[in-house]
């Protein structure tokens, strides 16, 4: 989509005046909406996030109704719809993700220390907690929890505008998952909720790994061990990654059925809960 061009080069690039262009990444049932992973706009300078989605919307009639439940990424970080966008700026619309929201209060895969982060196309092996366990855990930990997630077949929540396809295949049973992930900005999230576990709980030895593409029925699609001197802290340590996870990083998922699919999730969190996860006040270690 563009605007009429401008006379001169260098004016339409100028910081008071003519337009700029910037480059729209969409997702999941954003993308399926559009027919397009990316679209160009041209659009006036100075332009806000949420200039950039009304003029997106008004080639995309299928977009009505939908902004509320679109938060927004530029340039591989979660921002505000009020961000000023400069030219060559990329915009990543993150429809509702996996898991649910909540309040707010930040290479394919990465290990720092204890920590290890990943998303991968290939399958988790039977013995995928212990192979994780073996990566984060030391001789000091004395507690290693595991948290495996599995395909089912009953379906989920359908993610705000997926209820008449859902109502469709009411009663069946899902034959698989099929996860889509933005990955630079997911592994970027992943390593914030890395970070939160060692402030909130003390708990270094962490790895999340989770699966894109197609999961069939049983199968796990996400792995999460913590590694900790006292289970207290590694129960809290996982519950909060979990969670966190599911909430916030861009990881979308849709349910396949015998003749269709439905997208699931929540609009996501661009922040962590405000008191998620923290143990009980005066509480021993265990």
């Amino acid at each position: 989509m563009t605007v009429p061009e401008a006379d001169d080069g260098a004016a339409r690039r100028a910081p008071g005046g003519g337009t700029i262009r910037v480059r729209v990444r969409l997702f999941a049932r954003l993308r399926e909406l559009a027919g397009a992973r990316v679209i160009d706009l041209e659009i006036p300078a100075r332009s806000t996030v949420e200039d950039a989605w009304t003029a997106l919307a008004a080639s995309t009639p299928a977009f009505a109704g939908l902004r509320v439940y679109v938060t927004f990424a530029v340039d591989g970080a979660y921002a505000d719809a009020t961000t000023r966008l400069a030219d060559g700026s990329e915009i990543a619309c993150i429809p509702p993700v996996s898991g649910g929201s909540g309040e707010d209060a930040g290479e394919a895969g990465g290990a720092s220390g204890r920590r290890f982060l990943s998303l991968t196309e290939l399958p988790l092996g039977e013995s995928i907690l212990e192979d994780l366990a073996d990566r984060v855990a030391t001789d000091e930990d004395g507690a290693i929890v595991g948290f495996l997630g599995r395909t089912r077949a009953t379906p989920g929540t359908p993610a705000p505008g997926e209820e008449v396809e859902a109502a469709r295949h009411a009663g069946r049973r899902v034959e698989a998952l099929e996860y889509e992930a933005f990955e630079p900005l997911a592994l970027r999230v992943l390593g914030e909720i890395a970070d939160e576990v060692v402030a909130r709980f003390g708990v270094s030895g962490l790895a999340i790994v989770h699966r894109t593409g197609r999961v069939p029925l049983g199968e796990p699609s996400v792995a999460i061990v913590a590694a900790a001197a006292h289970r207290d802290p590694a129960f809290a340590a996982a519950s909060y990654a979990i969670d966190e996870t599911k909430a916030r990083a861009p990881i979308w998922k849709a349910e396949e059925f015998a003749d269709g699919h439905v997208w699931v999730g929540s609009p996501a969190r661009t922040g962590p809960a405000a008191n998620g996860g923290r143990p009980e006040g005066g509480r021993q270690p265990r």
